[in-house]
């Protein structure tokens, strides 16, 4: 496309050589820059993009892209270098525009169902994709475990977050549409909303799973977060929306669209027999993710009765109630990193009845501190025993981030510390017996943690196997 044609929709000033400039990409990365690729000088919250501009020129950019005044000389500068500087009023929303008309407006040609909620968004657009398989439709997923086609993990290269920037998304959108894909199912983050990653992806279909407590910090308290989820709606053609969530009902009651209503009795409207909810994954909280697949699958117009009866057919997402298990003992390896997913995970684990149910779990540094003291008490009140660990402390002391659950626990003297993560889960699975359960809550799927700032091989699921496998060995 030629700079002009991708700029003639977009308020902007151009200084430079702009005349016979081909854009074929666009980035805000420098080390992604390629022929004929757009550099997008973003403000990020880490970096400021306007001091990597001198580097994207080394690299050979076709044209550079601002949004703030900088001084006559640069501007002299840069474009004595034979590219276009091109000033628009948001580089954000140019980054998310750019990479959608460069990949063609993929979202246009293809059914978009953008999942939104504090829990559950990784296992609904999993489980919808699963519901749309038994009636042929080739899907796509996106989101926190990364994106898979029909199942399989789709190796792309993307950026560790639930739901990609715009200069990955696009082009993802356009290869899932080259490979037959027609529906795509993708987890819509709080900050991937507020940063406006999806401003311009044609979004069918909007789901709202529940508002809890997560990422408040970030986004300057609670109501900012709330305000971003709320940008789904505008996104928007229509909603599906948790009736038994109030702050859910509460954001859509003044929308002006169709809003369809799930439940855990009820799905769209209808009702489902109990013998294929009892064929569900544990959980309640589980039963409320498949209602609400079933509503957006029944929305795209197909039987109920075929959707329901597929429920036996459901299986969780890799790192979400991930079960190992040896000679009685039960291992569960979940992501759960909120209050409200922990003890919905440790309901799931207690309806199975163990003999002891054991807890291993950890919280998050530099993020919400609210929820640390309320997890501790979750834990204590379901738990015979309660073993805490650290989990990605990045810059906080892990130490410090244990006595904050401390202090949400009535009797801290009876809760286990072990700070080492590996050494946690071998403890804890050492001390079961037949028939007890260990959950291990908190990284699910994820294969390393953040300590400071380097990041280690660490995986619970990995942990849990070789803990189990050395008690057959002492066994024999």
């Amino acid at each position: 496309m030629h700079l002009i044609e991708l700029l003639k929709d977009w308020p902007c000033t151009i200084q430079g050589n702009w005349r016979d400039v081909t854009i074929d990409s666009v980035t805000e990365h420098p080390n992604r820059l390629k022929k004929n690729c757009l550099f997008i000088a973003r403000k990020g919250a880490h970096h400021d993009g306007m001091e990597s501009i001198e580097e994207a020129l080394d690299r050979g950019a076709a044209a550079i892209v601002i949004d703030r005044s900088v001084p006559e000389c640069n501007l002299s500068k840069w474009s004595q270098r034979g590219v276009a500087i091109v000033t628009v009023p948001d580089c954000k929303r140019f980054l998310s525009y750019s990479s959608a008309q460069l990949s063609g407006d993929p979202s246009e040609e293809l059914t978009i169902i953008a999942v939104t909620g504090t829990n559950g968004k990784t296992t609904v657009t999993h489980f919808i994709s699963q519901l749309l398989s038994q009636f042929g439709i080739k899907t796509a997923v996106l989101g926190t475990t990364g994106c898979y086609i029909d199942g399989e993990k789709f190796d792309e290269e993307m950026p560790p977050l639930t739901t990609p920037t715009a200069e990955y998304l696009h082009p993802l959108l356009r290869k899932c549409k080259d490979r037959g894909v027609t529906h795509v199912a993708l987890e819509a983050s709080s900050l991937g909303l507020e940063m406006g990653r999806l401003a311009h992806c044609h979004v069918s279909i909007g789901v709202f799973l529940n508002i809890g407590v997560d990422h408040f910090e970030e986004h300057g308290g609670r109501e900012h977060y709330i305000a971003a989820k709320k940008r789904l709606c505008s996104l928007s053609e229509q909603l599906v929306v948790n009736c038994e969530d109030v702050e859910c009902m509460h954001i859509v009651k003044d929308i002006e669209l169709p809003i369809h209503l799930f439940g855990r009795n009820i799905a769209g409207g209808c009702m489902p027999s109990e013998e294929l909810i009892g064929s569900l994954p544990p959980g309640e909280h589980n039963r409320l993710n498949a209602m609400a697949a079933a509503t957006v699958v029944k929305l795209l117009g197909f039987p109920e009765r075929e959707i329901f009866t597929a429920f036996r057919l459901l299986t969780l997402p890799e790192g979400r109630m991930q079960l190992v298990e040896h000679e009685g003992r039960r291992v569960y390896i979940d992501y759960a990193h909120t209050p409200d997913a922990l003890s919905a995970a440790l309901q799931a684990v207690t309806s199975l009845n163990p003999r002891k149910l054991i807890c291993v779990f950890g919280c998050g540094g530099d993020r919400d501190k609210e929820k640390r003291p309320v997890m501790g008490k979750i834990a204590e009140n379901y738990c015979d025993t309660v073993v805490l660990t650290s989990d990605n402390p990045r810059s906080e002391h892990p130490l410090a981030i244990v006595q904050h659950i401390l202090k949400g626990t009535a009797d801290p003297t009876s809760i286990c510390v072990v700070m080492d993560r590996k050494r946690a889960i071998h403890q804890a699975i050492a001390a079961s017996q037949p028939n007890d359960i260990v959950l291990i809550a908190g990284k699910g799927h994820e294969t390393s943690q953040i300590i400071g700032s380097e990041e280690i091989r660490m995986s619970d699921l990995a942990e849990a196997m070789t803990a189990l496998h050395q008690l057959e060995t002492f066994q024999e």
